[in-house]
């Protein structure tokens, strides 16, 4: 039991990591894929991207259970079920890489993929080309890199299914049954790694609250959404995480 309180992070830790947490449940329950574009971001600002990451992968170990049932019915499963193989397959990949990467210069690269992501999202570009299996692969090796690295996963699959114009319910599904199988690999990967621990645990405990509101809220108000407002609340939430997450900042937050 020692052992386990030797490991309670600080206070300030604790609440940057719960209020992250409530920002990153809201637009991962309205968008289906913001959790890791907002939280990782704000969160590393708390306690770096070494802690938070894998705190976010704990999180939606449970999170994924909640949206499965409505995910299943709604989603295209073939297609998720391809884009998650190649996924998986290069999930170990970037948890590699976030196990030996300088903490600052992956915050940097973090926010310029969310940055990158948000000019795709938000130019209004659309894939206008048929899907094919090796594309679909290919598409799920980039999320699982970066799912891997910084808990990104969401980005290249959101911009390939947004981009193909895809109606917000069914994409919200494809997202939600998407991380509930990445979510798995994720999380044995950054077990096999050694990036979860005791402080994890605390912090995810932390923040599981805030991050459940931060959900139930979302899913709330995605039901009142037009699909012009789906894509402008989600970009909204992106941009402010991206920037709110930069390592500029830290001299304010003292880190």
């Amino acid at each position: 039991m020692g052992e386990l309180l030797n490991g309670l992070p600080a206070t300030g830790a604790l609440l940057g990591v719960a209020a992250a947490a409530l920002i990153g449940g809201l637009s991962r329950g309205f968008s289906g894929f913001g959790a890791a574009l907002v939280f990782v971001p704000l969160a590393s600002a708390a306690v770096g991207p070494r802690a938070a990451v894998p705190v976010l992968a704990l999180l939606e170990c449970v999170s994924c259970l909640a949206f499965l049932p409505g995910a299943w019915r709604h989603a295209a499963r073939r297609d998720v079920g391809v884009m998650s193989l190649g996924a998986i397959f290069a999930v170990p990949l970037g948890a590699l890489i976030l196990a030996h990467s300088d903490p600052v210069a992956l915050r940097w690269v973090m926010t310029g993929l969310v940055l990158g992501a948000l000019v795709v999202l938000g130019s209004g570009w659309r894939y206008r080309g048929a899907g094919s299996v090796p594309l679909t692969v290919g598409v799920g090796a980039v999320g699982g890199v970066m799912s891997g690295t910084a808990m990104l996963g969401g980005v290249a699959p959101a911009v390939w299914w947004l981009g193909r114009g895809g109606a917000a319910l069914n994409v919200r599904a494809n997202m939600n049954l998407y991380f509930a199988i990445l979510t798995v690999a994720v999380t044995a990967a950054f077990a096999w790694r050694g990036l979860i621990g005791a402080g994890s645990a605390w912090l995810a405990l932390a923040a599981g609250p805030a991050y459940g509101a931060g959900l139930w809220g979302g899913a709330a108000l995605f039901g009142m959404a037009s699909e012009t407002t789906f894509r402008r609340t989600a970009y909204v939430l992106i941009f402010a995480a991206a920037v709110l997450g930069m390592p500029l900042w830290d001299p304010l937050t003292g880190r």
